[in-house]
């Protein structure tokens, strides 16, 4: 929800030894490379290429550049010749943004009966880049490291990921959140500290009131209100019972009014995330379940009960999925299917599913809600498109954030659940249910979650290092002994790497 439209920076390294001739050789062959990559239509954000960089003032100077403008996500450098590493302390130092070491050369084939030396001075990153990696980790800095020709669609695919990773970087660094209300009582994993998550993260959480928000539900705009409920009726299977003439349709009205006055609320206040809690609701007549549904469609962090570090990680993956088919929604594992051979997870939640995880058309729907003490609640109801997905959990271990992610593959319900009255998801998780529900129980990771069927693991490992937190990953190579003792080594490394 930035409105910026953001940008890689392509930065190549040389240096003035090689005299004009050839350094117009290297500005010619790098600008060519950036090219590739953006006319590639692959990358999220527009690659912006630099004039090559001689010395350490343009070294810095660039870096702080990049830092000051909003536009800019991330920046990719590349050694097309040598560039001794020295110039770069500086501008490696200063730099605030995150670093894509690119380690290619202008041309995928060798040219064998033709290379004379002058060819070999001009194409030295095998090198080059040897002497920028050096630099890179005597100083410390955390980047990413891709190997290969930009022709190569595994190359641009990782490079892509990487974009998509900083894009969710850039996002929390500028995020707001609004809690209505406070954490669900009592219960742990949903609190955390949110100082740290703004020193490490950059977002903002405040609480305000939820007769706050009731404020603007009850001032919004009639026609605004009459709009909204027109498009669910174009968009969405509506109930009888709630359509015009309907006997609930007193209810819709109201779900659009929860809706619009949300929007008021957060569009007003520069909020791209939320949460709500069922147990302080202060004047609403409804938990809010559709326009929390049509709000994370339209791109919104939410987390349930309190959850805002679960909010966080929804905006996150939205807007590092932008463009990218499949969806994205707040869950939560709620039961199991344990028939041998045959187990699955049934995740769903009270009312808030996105409803950017099916493609067919939703039921607008109202039933009973067994919590909250309010009036019914409308919903959207639906199951999601089966298709391969990620699940992901953001937990505060007290001297550190920790990232846990399960590799999923969404699958159809065995049988139709007439029954159910909410959106859900069924997914079966790498490498067994036993072994994944065994390794995420040890890893202290939430029952909040973030199911993406849009990102994949590479991504969310980008994202993971940008911002400095903890990731465990359960896939199918993972084994009981084989994660607890991941977890042994992380305790070990972050004890020995804390701050003094």
């Amino acid at each position: 929800m930035t409105p910026h439209s953001p940008e890689v920076w392509f930065l190549t390294g040389s240096q003035a030894l090689y005299g004009p001739e050839t350094l117009e050789q290297v500005a010619a062959q790098s600008t060519r490379v950036a090219q590739m990559l953006q006319q590639s239509g692959e990358l999220p954000a527009q690659v912006v290429w630099k004039p090559v960089l001689l010395d350490a003032a343009a070294i810095r100077d660039v870096m702080l550049a990049a830092n000051a403008d909003p536009s800019c996500v991330g920046v990719i450098a590349w050694m097309h010749t040598f560039s001794p590493a020295k110039m770069w302390i500086a501008g490696l130092e200063a730099l605030q943004k995150p670093l894509l070491h690119l380690h290619t050369q202008a041309e995928m084939e060798l040219p064998w009966s033709t290379i004379d030396m002058d060819f070999m001075n001009l194409n030295q990153s095998a090198h080059g880049d040897r002497e920028f990696g050096h630099i890179q980790s005597r100083v410390h800095v955390r980047r990413k490291t891709i190997s290969g020709h930009v022709d190569d669609p595994h190359v641009r695919h990782r490079i892509a990921a990487w974009t998509r990773a900083a894009l969710g970087v850039a996002e929390l660094r500028n995020l707001r959140l609004a809690r209505f209300g406070d954490n669900m009582r009592d219960v742990a994993v949903t609190e955390g500290d949110k100082v740290q998550a703004q020193i490490q993260f950059g977002v903002s959480v405040n609480t305000y009131g939820v007769n706050d928000l009731v404020a603007h539900v009850e001032a919004a705009d009639t026609t605004s209100v009459q709009h909204l409920v027109n498009q669910y009726l174009d968009e969405y299977d509506v109930a009888a019972a709630l359509r015009p003439g309907g006997d609930r349709h007193d209810a819709l009205l109201y779900g659009a009014r929860i809706e619009q006055g949300l929007r008021d609320f957060l569009g007003g206040g520069g909020f791209a995330a939320f949460t709500t809690n069922f147990e302080d609701l202060g004047g609403l007549k409804q938990l809010p379940g559709l326009a929390v549904q049509r709000l994370m469609a339209d791109g919104y962090g939410f987390g349930a009960e309190g959850d805002w570090k679960t909010s966080v990680l929804v905006r996150a993956c939205k807007a590092m999925a932008a463009g990218l088919p499949g969806g994205t929604s707040f869950m939560e594992d709620y039961t199991y299917h344990l028939v041998p051979g045959q187990q699955k997870i049934l995740g769903a939640h009270m009312l808030e599913v996105c409803p950017s995880l099916t493609t067919g058309k939703q039921s607008l729907e109202i039933h009973p809600l067994a919590i909250g003490g309010r009036e019914d609640p409308v919903r959207l109801r639906f199951t999601a498109d089966p298709g391969a997905g990620v699940v992901i959990g953001l937990s505060d271990m007290g001297d550190r954030f920790r990232l846990t992610a399960n590799v999923v593959e969404v699958v159809e319900p065995d049988e139709p659940l007439p029954a159910l009255p909410v959106a859900c998801a069924v997914w079966e998780p790498e490498p067994s249910l036993a072994t994944s529900a065994e390794a995420w129980i040890m890893a202290g990771a939430p029952h909040h979650t973030v199911l993406t069927q849009a990102l994949d693991r590479e991504v969310i490992e980008d994202f993971a290092d940008m911002v400095a937190a903890e990731l465990l990953v359960i896939d199918r190579d993972t084994t009981v002994r084989s994660f607890e003792k991941e977890l042994r080594w992380n305790a070990a490394y972050y004890r020995l790497a804390e701050r003094l």
